[in-house]
Parts: C-alpha cells; sequence; structure tokens
C-alpha cells in the first residue's frame, strides 16, 4: 500500500506542496548539512516525510533529473566556459561526443543569436573542466581532433558573481528585482586536497537514488568512503568551510519537458555585456545583484566577441519577458555609470546536463583511453 501511495504523490514542479519544497530545495541549503531532508523540510514547512517521499517521487519520475551534493569546483579543478566552431554539417555528431564521451564537460548547449554578429558563428558551448595538474588547452585540442572543430575558445572564470538553480523560485521575478547591494565577487582559487578529503569529497557528490532520500542519508556514503561517520562529518565540514562544497541542492529537469507534458523553462539566454579593462568587479556586482540570474561570471571573451567580459544565464518559459530582464539590468549599468561597449544574447537550443567529472584518477584513465584510439 506504502509503495502505491508514492506512486499517487503529484510529480509535476508546479503542483502547490512540491513547488513549496523546490522553492527551498534548489538553492537554498547551502554548504554541508548533516540531516538535508530535515532541513528542506523546516524551511519549507512541509514535513519531513512528504519532503522524502515528495522528492523521491519526482526523481523517478524524471521531474527531478538529480539531487546531490554541488562543488565549487573551480576551486578543486581548472574549469572554463568553451564556445566551439564546427561545421554546420558536424555540430550534431559533435554534440553527442561531447556529451556521451567526454565525462568532462558538463553543461553542453547549442546556441545562436538573433541576428549575426559577434561571435555568432560559434554554435557549440560546453562547460569544461579538468582536474588540477592536467591542461584545459590539451584537453581542447583533443576534443578539436575528435569533433572536427575549427576553432575554439577558452574563457576560464576569473570570478564568480551569482550561482544558484532556483527556476521554480524565479518564475515569479520582475524584470529589475535585485539585492540591495552589489554581488560580493568569489574569486577562483585552487585548493589542494589530501587523499581522505579527496575520498570523502567523492562519497558526498555522487548523486542519489531514489532509494537514498532517506534520513541521516551520509550514514551510507561515510561506510562507502571506509570513513567512520563523525570523521566524515568533520571532513565535510571543513571542506564546506573552504568553499569546496556547494549546495545540497535537487536538480529539475529543465530543458525537456515532463513526463506529463509540462515544461519549467523554455528559454536559456546567455547575456554578453563588455565592460571597460578595470571595472569588471564593479559590472559584475551590479549584474550579479540581479535575482533572475542563475549564473554571473567575469570571463574574457576575447576579440571573436568584442571582448566581452561579463556573462550572465537566465532561463525562462517567456523570451520577450528574458529580454526585458535584459533591458532592466542594461538600464541599472547606465544608472551606475558603468559604460557597456558592446551586449549581446545567445539562446540555449539543444541541451544536455550533467556534473563534471574532477578526479585525477578517472582523467589519466579516460585520457590514455583517448590518446591511443
Amino acid at each position: 500500500m506504502r509503495g502505491r501511495l508514492i506512486r499517487m504523490l503529484p510529480v509535476e514542479h508546479n503542483d502547490p506542496v512540491n513547488a513549496k519544497i523546490l522553492a527551498i530545495s534548489e538553492d537554498k541549503i547551502e554548504g554541508f548539512v548533516r540531516e538535508p531532508f530535515e532541513e528542506i523540510a523546516s524551511r519549507s514547512g512541509v514535513g519531513v516525510d512528504a519532503v522524502m517521499a515528495r522528492i523521491a517521487a519526482m526523481l523517478r519520475a524524471g521531474t527531478i533529473r538529480r539531487v546531490r551534493q554541488t562543488l565549487l569546483a573551480t576551486n578543486l579543478a581548472e574549469g572554463a566556459l568553451v564556445a566551439w566552431k564546427v561545421p554546420e554539417e558536424r555540430i550534431d555528431a559533435a554534440f553527442d561526443w561531447m556529451f556521451q564521451r567526454d565525462p568532462f564537460s558538463g553543461h553542453v548547449v547549442l546556441r545562436s543569436t538573433d541576428t549575426v554578429s559577434a561571435g555568432s558563428e560559434y554554435k557549440l558551448w560546453t562547460t569544461l573542466k579538468v582536474p588540477q595538474g592536467f591542461s584545459l588547452l590539451a584537453h581542447c585540442e583533443l576534443l578539436a581532433k575528435k569533433v572536427g572543430a575549427e576553432r575554439f575558445r577558452l574563457m576560464p572564470a576569473k570570478g564568480i558573481f551569482s550561482l544558484g538553480v532556483g527556476h521554480v523560485r524565479r518564475k515569479t521575478i520582475e524584470p529589475g528585482s535585485k539585492a540591495d547591494q552589489p554581488a560580493k565577487m568569489i574569486p577562483v582559487q585552487k585548493v589542494e586536497l589530501s587523499e581522505r578529503e579527496w575520498k570523502v569529497l567523492l562519497a558526498l557528490k555522487r548523486e542519489f537514488t531514489p532509494e537514498e532520500i532517506k534520513p541521516s542519508p551520509w550514514v551510507a556514503r561515510a561506510k562507502e568512503a571506509g570513513v567512520p561517520l563523525e570523521e566524515f562529518f568533520r571532513v565535510a565540514e571543513e571542506l564546506s568551510s573552504l568553499k569546496i562544497i556547494g549546495r545540497f541542492s535537487t536538480f529539475l529537469e529543465h530543458v525537456k519537458p515532463s513526463a506529463g507534458g509540462v515544461r519549467v523553462t523554455r528559454f536559456n539566454a546567455l547575456f554578453h555585456w563588455s565592460v571597460p579593462l578595470g571595472r569588471e568587479i564593479e559590472a559584475g556586482g551590479e549584474v550579479g545583484r540581479h535575482h533572475i540570474l542563475t549564473h554571473c561570471y567575469w570571463r574574457e571573451a576575447g576579440p571573436e566577441f568584442k571582448n566581452v567580459n561579463i556573462m550572465a544565464v537566465a532561463h525562462g518559459t517567456d523570451k520577450q519577458l528574458l529580454l526585458d530582464h535584459k533591458a532592466a539590468i542594461d538600464r541599472h549599468l547606465a544608472a551606475r555609470n558603468v559604460p557597456v561597449s558592446y551586449t549581446n544574447v545567445f539562446w540555449g537550443g539543444r541541451s544536455e546536463i550533467k556534473p563534471s567529472e574532477i578526479s585525477p584518477r578517472v582523467y589519466r584513465e579516460w585520457w590514455a583511453q583517448q590518446s591511443s584510439t
């Protein structure tokens, strides 16, 4: 009977109870929490048993695509946004190769612009991370040979101003809604871990199955890592204090419709701004304070993109509304006397998302295999 009741639970993100849970579980549980489902319950006002049952049901149905402890992997691995120029006839095969055969490429997206403009011939975009001690450039050169890319542009993050998800919560945000103060930049800085810390970290970051959505979820992970529970907690909390641990998050399937045909978002906008040299932190803080944004970075795009250096991402179901949000950000920059010499929007089309692998051991094995074929 219990299994039947679970299967009958509503699984769409817009169900009122699910929406209350998701408004917290998407991006409000920061750092490492010993009892994450109790924390979601406490902050959402939904009982913990219902929270666990609903999250497990949405995960089984595919409404939630993954539940996991996220990492601020920019501090653990070399990372970049990469734009690829691939011949039109090879672009779908290149997309499939990046998604299916490169565990270090995370987001794989086909993007386009409304008009022919700077960089619009770069239609394939990926996020890439390689473990410390390995080369982003060498990795991209290998990928370019594998997929037949003519050119690529590496754009490492120099600073992070906004990093979250919260698609359910952002549905009701009005253009211009922003924090009282500019966003503070999180610098990208390398952190080296001990073998013990890697064991805990790799156990922490593995995605949860529906069966693991239960009280005290870290007990089994500590056993998996071969570490006593209290030591597991201690290491996890130290990693959290070092800003290596991100959030405990439920990630909605926001690209494809649910089994019931309901979409979380329809449009994925990558906003570009070029601001004067030396004003990147100021400009990023002013852009990143806007609530609609899921990501905001300082990245150097180079002359192919008219020297864009501030990038941000927003999602929504209405294209014009997203343009209204961008117009509000543009007006705010002007009001703050931040000059913008160039701006553009790259719209996401076909898209697949997976966590980037960051294990040095996995990387060595993958590189040896790919280099020999």
